[in-house]
């Protein structure tokens, strides 16, 4: 069995990979991505962090978060999100996945995975070739050509900020600055 160990640096900042159970495509669905929106927005309101980066593909989706100082518990954060997002997602016709009578007994749904990928960011290097890797994330997928034709990103308000040039991250080869990364949890 494997043992999860999580980081916990208080004010830290971490990457996230959050997928959907059986990497069902519930993000598809612009409803759901508003629904999901929202929800995220809400936590924000109750546990205040900042959302550096983030991608919505329509299975899983990355983000980088800055928790406030003295703060560490990204897990209460996603945890919420999780469990608020499955109760409207079904509440409006959602369909789960199959679910074990295992993961049942343990009020499991079959609408996210359970557990969610997460690293500590350790430096500026880290920094940068986490968020490029969000953005290029659905170029990666095959979902489009450049990251400025994804809808579902930060990416065009790192654009609008002056970060990115509007054609960035356009092309076959991933960005030179993710090269350091060796696992993101997809």
């Amino acid at each position: 069995m494997p043992n999860y160990r999580r980081s916990h640096v208080p004010g830290g900042t971490y990457f996230f990979t959050v997928k959907t159970e059986l990497n069902a495509p519930i993000f598809s669905n612009n409803d759901h991505v508003v629904q999901l929106g929202s929800i995220i927005r809400e936590a924000v309101t109750r546990w205040p962090f900042e959302i550096n980066a983030i991608v919505l593909l329509p299975d899983h989706l990355h983000a980088i978060w800055t928790l406030p100082p003295g703060d560490d518990d990204y897990s209460k954060r996603w945890g919420w999100i999780k469990k608020e997002f499955t109760k409207v997602f079904l509440a409006n016709g959602g369909q789960e996945q199959f679910t074990s009578v295992s993961k049942k007994r343990n009020r499991r749904r079959g609408v996210w995975q359970r557990k969610f990928w997460e690293h500590t960011i350790e430096d500026e290097n880290d920094y940068e070739a986490h968020f490029d890797y969000i953005h290029w994330n659905p170029v990666k997928h095959g979902y489009v050509k450049c990251p400025s034709h994804w809808s579902h990103s930060s990416f065009h308000k790192w654009v609008a900020k002056g970060v990115y040039p509007k054609n960035w991250g356009c092309g076959e080869q991933s960005p030179i600055s993710m090269k350091s990364i060796k696992d993101v949890g997809e």
